[in-house]
């Protein structure tokens, strides 16, 4: 993924390039990559990974306009997920009503289990960095 900044994670011994069609191709490709290439990652930090990733690939097909770019990497004690999308808006939190609705709690929850940095492009797009340490 070409994206203007370091080819992965600062450390990297691996990364993986892909362009997921959908959340469920994305996990896989994780869970693959941290499979063969990271095998020391503990298991509960692989389930953080996981869902880092579901939820920044459904957003980022949800509101903004697909995943135009896809890696995964991991160094000593992180592994990173960047997800680049077509759409210039920063992501934010919906604003939660009374009901318990569907939505809303992707980006809260990323937040919690990751360090994310956004960084808008120049494309009109913006690519999103979540290190999940462990």
């Amino acid at each position: 993924m070409d994206d203007g900044a370091d080819n992965a994670v600062s450390g990297a011994r691996s990364w993986l390039d892909a362009r997921p069609a959908g959340t469920s191709e994305a996990r896989a490709l994780a869970r693959a990559f941290l499979d063969q290439q990271a095998p020391g990652v503990p298991e509960q930090a692989v389930v953080d990974v996981l869902l880092v990733v579901s939820e920044l690939v459904t957003n980022a097909i949800r509101h903004a306009g697909g995943v135009t770019g896809f890696r995964i990497s991991a160094g000593t004690g992180v592994v990173e997920i960047a997800v680049r999308d077509a759409s210039s808006r920063l992501p934010a939190p919906e604003q939660r009503r009374e009901e318990w609705l569907p939505g809303g709690y992707g980006w809260p929850l990323v937040q919690r289990l990751a360090e994310v940095t956004v960084t808008l492009l120049g494309d009109g797009g913006k690519l999103i960095r979540a290190l999940v340490r462990h």
